[in-house]
This record gives C-alpha cells, sequence and structure tokens, in this order.
C-alpha cells in the first residue's frame, strides 16, 4: 500500500495532555508498517527524563520509537529532551535552553529522507507554550504536515475540542480528522459528546479508541488499522 499522493506524514495534537496522543501514534505506527509503509516517528519537543543505558530518554519518544521500521538516531526521534515534566516553556527555561525549529526542522528532513512517511506527536494541546511567544502550534506549522487531532472524552471536552479545531483552523493546515478517545472509563453519555463533536467538526470521527485500550503489543487494534485506512489509501 502506498501513502496517499503528496502525504509525507501527520501531526498528532489533542485537546490536553494525557489524553492519549501517545497511544494513538503508537497504535497509527503500526498499522502504517502493517500496509508496508516504511514509518518513521518524531517527538519534537519531550519534558521529562528515564535514565537507560543510552543516557537520558524521555518515554513516549522511546515507545514510539519502539514501533518504528525506520531506524534513525534518537537525536532526530525526539530533538529537544527536557529534563524536567513540565510546560515545555518552563522545562526550558529550568534548562537554561531556548528551543529553536530549525534543530527540529533539520532532523525533520533527515527522517523524511529516510521514510514514506513521518508521525509526529506534540507534547500538551495544540497551543502548549514553548517559549516566551511561540507555541506547539508553530511547530506544526513549521513541519507543514496534515493535523489528526485526538479528543480525549471527560468532563470540558467539548469546549476543549471546539476551541482547538478552530485554532487548527486558523493555522491553515490540512485537518486530517480526528479520533475519539474513550479514555481509562468511559465519561456518562460519551457517545452523545462524539455525535455532538461529529455535527460540529463536520466529520465523524477516524476512530473511536475504546475504554481503557492499552497500547498495542502486537498487531495494531482494530481502531487503528481504521484509521490508518482513511488516512493513507489511495
Amino acid at each position: 500500500m502506498s501513502a496517499k499522493p503528496g502525504i509525507q506524514g501527520f501531526f498528532i495534537t489533542g485537546t490536553d495532555t494525557g489524553v492519549g496522543k501517545t497511544l494513538v501514534a503508537v497504535a497509527l505506527t503500526r498499522a502504517f508498517v502493517a500496509r508496508g509503509l516504511r514509518t518513521a516517528v518524531m517527538k519534537p519537543v519531550a519534558a521529562g527524563v528515564v535514565q537507560t543505558s543510552d543516557g537520558p530518554r524521555n518515554e513516549d519518544a522511546l515507545e514510539l520509537l519502539a514501533h518504528s521500521n525506520v531506524d534513525a538516531p534518537y537525536e532526530d526521534i525526539n530533538p529537544w529532551l527536557l529534563t524536567t515534566p513540565a510546560s515545555p516553556h518552563l522545562a526550558a527555561r529550568h534548562d537554561g535552553v531556548s528551543i529553536s525549529h530549525e534543530r527540529i526542522l533539520a532532523a525533520h528532513r533527515r527522517l523524511t529522507a529516510r521514510a514514506d512517511l513521518v508521525l509526529a506527536e506534540g507534547a500538551g494541546g495544540w497551543l502548549a507554550p514553548i517559549s516566551s511567544q511561540a507555541t506547539m502550534a508553530d511547530i506544526a506549522e513549521k513541519l507543514a504536515l496534515p493535523v489528526i487531532f485526538v479528543v480525549g472524552l471527560r468532563l470540558g471536552c467539548l469546549n476543549h475540542a471546539l476551541l482547538t479545531r478552530e485554532a487548527i483552523r486558523s493555522s491553515g493546515l490540512p485537518f486530517a480528522g480526528w479520533i475519539a478517545n474513550k479514555m481509562a472509563s468511559e465519561m456518562p453519555l460519551a457517545n452523545a459528546n462524539i455525535e455532538t463533536l461529529a455535527s460540529r467538526f463536520g466529520v465523524a470521527p477516524l476512530a473511536i479508541v475504546p475504554a481503557g485500550a492499552a497500547p498495542a503489543s502486537g498487531a495494531a487494534p482494530s481502531w487503528a488499522d481504521e484509521a490508518a485506512n482513511k488516512l493513507v489509501s489511495a
């Protein structure tokens, strides 16, 4: 299977932190790999480290890398690794660094040269600050990738989802679609919330992640296969 003409990857954002962006990114990576696509992964900015035999690493970035079929240096997967698990602009300040787009774009170019698709996962929500003025949205705009939007279905998600969708629309980036995640436990009236968002967005979700879903350890889950078919089938 080949990707749709002109599609070089996707940028994954969400309504907030902890809404399942990594879960979705890992599952989609597995689904793309199963289709024979060379699928590189990227966590442009990550805050929070674990110590490994190779040095400090970020857990989300390592999880993404474990499911990719493209061999690449960790520094290209995660160009900006910040030590403190906090908002990127605060974590960068604490580390005494300034997050630049150039390092991210150079890493992305190298990944693109190796892969059919690059799946980049943002940190936090769409407008999570990365400096005194810039946000994750600025990184997405520089990468110029279609956006996949993960909505964590919990109380308050409608407002967060509608505001984020409007911000994505204002960026001018292509909207690849959205994925509804029912999280660890299903909220009351979850399906009604999905219907509300589908009506407001004007499009049904690419997939619905069932409550309690865990990262895929074998084949990609059926919901990820469903989304991957819609995203990359020519």
